[in-house]
């Protein structure tokens, strides 16, 4: 089997994985990126509208780690927290606005613009209309595609990761079990020509984003369906607080897709009002920071209200406010809404709540390290325990700079100390040849997203989590007898690992018997 070296293999094409690229491909390291779209730009952060935290100074810096304790319940990491605090500042400077010059709003000054979010003290948040993260992205893509610069970074597209390589799991000899536990590469599977490869790497970096695609409605890509959890756990890694699911409030109500457009919570930070289908505002009844109340309060207040008018949503009004200024501070929420037949300007728009982000994942320490020696994980798929029980607004992003640059400064610094592992020493995949029939796959995923929609979702009970367990565990069974015999598609991949991280969900929720944050049990 075809065998590939790098110093660090990047597994994600998001911002964590793109900032955490950059900094050791300018430290000379040889750099593999693999993405399984076959557009690297295709991820998360290209979705994201609302902007990003940039506490640089001033009031800006201010009660940030208040501001994140109050947002999770004093649930989060205080040292992480910390670290964000004071680090990402700096960091988002240093990458975004100097080196891969990032287009953030400015008045005619040249002034960096700011704006507020819910549960935020002051309003901090840099933005770029309502598609920062697409700015974000594009910006560190352009940068790190640059041959001339970089010439030893390949990034590989439409490549799947389908299981992280260790000698305890994928030695040739039984005394390779009693090596240490690490990680020295990933196996990756071609989307073009359905073959399987070895990509041996110094370290391994999961930087894959969350599990937001495993609900039947959501807001992320249709790749964020928890590949790197799955991958991790199946390598030994430990994952931590699985149950922390964050729902955002507002998604455009559009019954042609499982994936919702959000409605940037910049919406509400900028007057927008909540109303029922009986046109009363109701948030003051539920928080008294109404439309700016954390958002596990807000969405299970949408729900609330849907449930008492009988109605399939609610409406977020910001109508009032000029046509000209909406349209120039939300171009791509305007045109997209106008496109399906909503006018902005004129109505509120019809929204519900939807699967956002996820507050857990793989376990790692301050500098991205994970339990397992050799893997780190940086952005969404890993847990700092930043976020706690529930993330503060536009927090995601300076996550993924910060700790995609701490992760890559740690890796430069300790490269030293990792080898190469000898790939003929790691068993070749063996090919499945029984035929993937389409449908089975597509009802699956049907099953898993309802199953997590209806029973591991917004609001969680004994007797659903119950009835959600059996749903998985036949699935489950079902989906490995598949998977042994079946030849490999990414979407039987991507299924093997939704059931498996979908149980971690499950098993997490049953476990927690305490409301908290984003995490709320009916009993």
């Amino acid at each position: 089997m075809h065998a590939i070296e790098f110093d660090i293999l990047i597994i994600g094409t998001g911002v964590a994985g793109l900032v955490c690229a950059t900094e050791c491909a300018e430290a000379g390291l040889k750099v593999g990126v693999v993405t399984r779209e076959f557009d690297p730009q295709v991820t998360n952060t290209l979705w994201a509208q609302g902007g990003t935290i940039y506490p640089c100074e001033g009031d800006l810096h201010k009660n940030l780690v208040e501001d994140i304790q109050l947002a999770s319940s004093n649930t989060s990491n205080l040292e992480a927290a910390k670290i964000l605090e004071e680090e990402s500042g700096p960091i988002l400077k240093r990458v975004l606005l100097e080196k891969v010059k990032t287009q953030f709003e400015r008045n005619e000054n040249g002034e960096l613009l700011f704006t507020k979010e819910a549960a935020h003290a002051f309003p901090r948040i840099l933005f770029k209309g309502d598609y920062t993260g697409r700015e974000i992205q594009v910006s560190l893509l352009n940068y790190l595609k640059d041959e001339s610069r970089f010439p030893h970074v390949k990034i590989l597209q439409g490549h799947t990761a389908i299981d992280l390589l260790t000698p305890l799991h994928h030695g040739t000899s039984i005394q390779q079990r009693y090596e240490n536990n690490k990680v020295v590469g990933a196996y990756l599977f071609n989307r073009k020509t359905e073959r399987v490869s070895k990509a041996v790497a110094r370290t391994t970096v999961l930087a894959t984003g969350g599990v937001g695609a495993l609900y039947l409605h959501h807001s992320n890509a249709e790749g964020a369906r928890g590949d790197g959890h799955a991958m991790a756990r199946r390598a030994g890694a430990t994952l931590a607080n699985m149950e922390f699911i964050q729902f955002h409030p507002t998604t455009f109500l559009d019954r042609s897709s499982h994936r919702r457009f959000l409605i940037s919570e910049a919406v509400r930070g900028e007057g927008g009002v909540l109303l029922n289908s009986e046109g009363h505002a109701f948030m003051e009844s539920y928080h008294h920071d109404r439309e700016l109340a954390p958002r596990d309060v807000v969405s299970r207040s949408i729900d609330e209200e849907m449930i008492k008018t009988r109605h399939d949503c609610c409406y977020l009004d910001i109508s009032f406010k000029e046509a000209s200024w909406i349209k120039e501070r939300f171009p791509t929420i305007y045109e997209h809404c106008l496109d399906k037949g909503f006018d902005m300007t004129k109505e509120p728009l019809p929204v519900v709540p939807a699967a956002h982000y996820t507050c857990g994942g793989v376990k790692t320490d301050l500098k991205g390290r994970t339990t397992l020696d050799g893997l780190y994980a940086v952005g969404e798929v890993a847990c700092t325990g930043l976020h706690g029980a529930n993330r503060l607004a536009s927090t995601s992003l300076a996550e993924g700079v910060t700790w995609g640059y701490l992760a890559a400064k740690d890796i430069v610094e300790n490269i030293e100390k990792y080898e190469f592992y000898n790939s003929e020493r790691l068993k070749n995949w063996q090919d499945g040849k029984a035929p993937t029939d389409p449908a089975l796959i597509q009802q699956d995923w049907l099953t898993l997203k309802q199953t997590m929609w209806n029973y591991v979702g917004l609001t969680r009970s004994s007797n659903r989590l119950k009835r959600a367990e059996a749903m998985f565990k036949e699935l489950y069974d079902e989906i490995q007898r598949f998977y042994r015999d079946a030849a490999l598609k990414d979407e039987l991949i991507g299924l093997r690992n939704g059931v498996e991280v979908a149980s971690q969900v499950l098993s997490a929720s049953r476990r927690n018997t305490v409301s908290v944050g984003c995490f709320f049990r009916k009993d």
